[in-house]
């Protein structure tokens, strides 16, 4: 079994209005010295197969389908 976590982030550039939301809200709440936060997801996959290549061909293959907006997202792929 493999097991691989599954980053996707906003491209730079790409407006982050949850991020700025946590930003504000951090900052009412006394946190100081923020510059910026940027939000995003992970996604915890486990596959049952033994190879390591076909399961990050597998998952890359799930990000572009689903998992991410390539358009304005970017994914990483880290085998466990």
């Amino acid at each position: 079994m493999i097991k691989a976590r599954v980053t996707v982030t906003l491209k730079n550039g790409v407006l982050d209005p949850q991020g700025k939301a946590i930003e504000g809200g951090l900052g009412a709440l006394g946190f100081d010295g923020i510059g910026s936060i940027r939000q995003g997801k992970i996604f915890d996959v486990e596959l049952n197969t033994a190879d390591a290549e076909a399961a990050k061909t597998s998952i890359a293959n799930m990000c572009e389908k689903l998992l991410a907006n390539t358009v304005i997202e970017d994914y990483a792929v880290e085998i466990l």
